[in-house]
């Protein structure tokens, strides 16, 4: 592996991460001059717009042929996203999960993990499948921008300023926010094929399988914008956004860029027995835990943040483990597998129970 190889990689990604920022600045302003409810900008556009570096690196490596980082990087940034973001975020402060995650969003997303597992459990997701998934991304914005039309007026504007610390600009910078969009996705398609070349290169290099590089670099590379979006979110105290920033990026992952991958892949992607053996289910598995860690007093306390991080730090170890065949592996298997994981699920059982006796006696002690 030269030198030049590490050089393509980085600037592909610092190209992605530019062409996101430049993308969603210049969509959500033009959107907001033209008069789309803010709202709908921060639930589409800035949700979405941080996951077009997914978006970009998929459709890239679907075309090439390059499947295994196509499906890597979804899943990998799925569970980076949970495990990673909101364990740091919920780190730097508890963060507050609203009531329409729990209700709504992440039943979603634990919906459409289950539909992406049922249509590549026989190794390969075909151009049929890919559309049916993005078409649900179709429906499940139109049915955002429904919902968004019973916010009031001065609720649309607060989030607007909320996402971007400024109000939604006149008409006159239409060309300059067309600009905008149209460097930003020169970047995205640029830095999207630098990234994904660099990281086959690397693979080859290093003798590690391109899943394990699209699980673990490319994954977390092209999370960077949700990384930023989080980790300031709940420093500047809006820590409703920093989940539901997360949550909506996973839905789209899943729906719109595994969807897109899908479509246009000529032969459709061939899953590899890796995916099917273990990262979709700790994807399934990473989806299914927000629901009772959100459900518990609607926040993600800072004990709950580190058990995230604890568990990213556990699966990228395995990856590592059993792409170098190190024998440590099975040892280290055993333990999470015999150990951490009932003595987790056994603590998120109590303190569900907890919380449910909780909210039954509320009213009588009102009373």
């Amino acid at each position: 592996m030269n030198i030049l190889t590490l050089i393509l990689f980085v600037v592909g990604l610092a190209l992605l991460i530019v062409g996101a920022e430049l993308l969603v600045r210049g969509a959500s302003r033009l959107a907001a001059a033209v008069g789309v409810s803010p709202l709908v900008i921060g639930l589409t556009i800035v949700a979405f717009g941080t996951s077009a570096p997914e978006m970009a690196v998929s459709s890239v490596s679907a075309l090439n042929g390059a499947a295994d980082i196509a499906v890597g990087n979804v899943v990998g940034s799925n569970i980076f996203n949970v495990l990673f973001i909101l364990g740091a975020s919920a780190l730097i402060t508890p963060l507050i999960v609203a009531q329409q995650l729990v209700r709504l969003d992440v039943p979603i997303m634990i919906g459409v993990s289950m539909l992406a597992l049922v249509f590549i459990a026989d190794g390969v997701l075909n151009q049929l499948e890919g559309t049916t998934l993005f078409a649900g991304i179709i429906a499940y914005t139109v049915f955002l921008a429904v919902q968004s039309l019973r916010e009031r007026n001065a609720q649309v504007k607060a989030e607007y300023e909320q996402e971007f610390s400024e109000k939604p600009k006149g008409t006159g910078g239409v060309l300059l926010n067309l600009g905008l969009i149209a460097f930003g996705l020169i970047a995205l398609v640029i830095g999207s094929r630098w990234l994904v070349d660099g990281a086959v290169a690397i693979a080859r290099a290093v003798g590690v399988g391109e899943m394990v590089i699209g699980l673990t670099i490319v994954a977390a590379g092209t999370s960077l914008p949700e990384v930023a979006t989080s980790i300031l979110a709940s420093i500047r105290g809006e820590r409703d956004i920093a989940v539901g920033n997360v949550v909506g990026s996973n839905i789209f992952n899943l729906l719109a860029v595994l969807g897109m991958a899908g479509l246009i892949a000529p032969q459709g992607l061939t899953i590899s027995p890796s995916v099917l053996r273990l990262d979709i289910w700790v994807m399934i598995a990473v989806a299914i835990a927000c629901l009772p860690i959100f459900f518990t007093g609607l926040k993600i306390t800072r004990w709950e943040g580190a058990l995230f991080l604890l568990y990213y730090a556990a699966y990228t170890a395995y990856l590592i483990f059993d792409a170098t065949n190190n024998p440590a592996l099975p040892v280290f298997s055993n333990v999470m597998l015999l150990f951490l994981v009932p003595l987790t699920v056994l603590t998120l059982a109590v303190t569900v129970f907890q919380e449910i006796h909780a909210r039954r006696r509320l009213p009588t002690t009102a009373a």
